[in-house]
């Protein structure tokens, strides 16, 4: 079967939401495969990460990355296959780590894809602890946060496959760790899985008292990725010259206008002075993407040693990807989540 009568499924922005993803917001599409120049290559992905920096490419409101424009087909990392190449350094059959989009097929001139050989070991962990989530633990932890042993260090959505390499590695290097998650069954993972000192149900109606009481001693550093509710029952345990890095705010994702309630952006700032915080966001791959040879290096080390442990959810079918990704958002997922795509 040639390529031109192969037929490449995709989904495309089909309006910007407002709030929370519905179906509406994308449409998928079947077009035939695309069929590459000179000095490009076909990718037939295979896994595509759910992430949630995706619901902000969704909007066109201002920010560190241009949206998707209506009709485009959805961004997304991918891990993909070769299936004919005339670029430098790949060859059919080569696994690579690319940037697909929402499809079965995409078109690479090569730019920004790793080759992964013929045959990695685990091909989907390149979207999870090996891939971009796993450098955001690493590089927000080690450059923003830098632990010292004995400290206290936080981690909000702790079961997820950010804060559960985060709290990982604080514990390697010496720290108490505190998880946050959503619900029994994630907050025993994050215990007697992955190995934090104590976990605290963000659901539970006394969840800020029962937080309180998990750090005697403090917060010395907050790795900070959902916001809300949750970093307003952190804000006060935070000792003095504590460190926050900022990676995500995925409880205002879906939000439409500001909090109920009084500004609280002077008490923040207020607390910030007077206890000579630092709080820091950053974008992984423009901010700490150069470090990438040296945080795989230790990953892959952390991994293969049994001292960094991973969980996955696989979830079968392309036609899936826009539920999950709603779930996603709604706190539903436990792990790293990935649709695979095909056989």
């Amino acid at each position: 079967m040639t390529d031109a009568s192969r037929q490449n499924r995709r989904f495309v922005l089909a309006e910007r939401p407002q709030g929370e993803p519905d179906d509406r917001t994308l449409r998928l599409e079947t077009v035939p495969v695309p069929q590459p120049g000179a000095g490009q290559m076909l990718l037939r992905n295979r896994y595509l990460s759910l992430d949630p920096y995706m619901r902000g490419r969704m909007s066109d409101a201002p920010s560190y990355a241009p949206p998707v424009e209506i009709g485009e087909v959805m961004v997304g990392g991918t891990v993909s296959q070769v299936e004919s190449s005339t670029v430098d350094g790949f060859a059919k059959g080569d696994w690579v780590q690319a940037f697909g989009g929402w499809q079965d097929y995409a078109l690479s001139s090569g730019s920004g894809v790793t080759n992964m050989g013929k045959d990695p070991q685990h091909p989907s962990w390149a979207l999870g602890v090996l891939g971009m989530p796993g450098l955001t633990a690493w590089a927000g932890l080690t450059q923003i946060g830098k632990p010292k042993a004995g400290e206290t260090l936080v981690v909000a959505a702790a079961s997820g496959p950010v804060g559960a390499t985060v709290g990982q590695i604080g514990k390697i290097l010496g720290c108490r760790v505190v998880g946050i998650a959503g619900g029994s069954q994630k907050c025993s993972h994050v215990t007697d899985v992955l190995g934090f000192d104590d976990c605290i149900d963000y659901k539970d109606a006394g969840f800020a008292a029962a937080l309180k009481a998990a750090v005697p001693d403090g917060i010395d550093v907050y790795f900070e990725n959902v916001g809300g509710a949750v970093f307003d029952a952190v804000l006060p345990l935070l000792n003095p010259q504590a460190r926050i890095p900022l990676c995500g705010l995925v409880s205002q994702y879906n939000a439409t206008s500001l909090p109920d309630g009084p500004d609280r952006m002077n008490y923040l700032m207020g607390i910030i002075l007077r206890k000579r915080m630092t709080m820091r966001g950053f974008i992984v791959l423009d901010d700490f993407g150069h470090l990438y040879p040296e945080f795989a290096e230790q990953m892959n080390a952390w991994v293969e040693q049994g001292k960094i442990r991973y969980r996955e959810e696989v979830i079968d079918g392309l036609e899936q990807a826009p539920a999950a990704f709603i779930g996603l958002l709604r706190g539903e997922g436990f792990g790293k989540r990935v649709i695979k795509l095909g056989d």
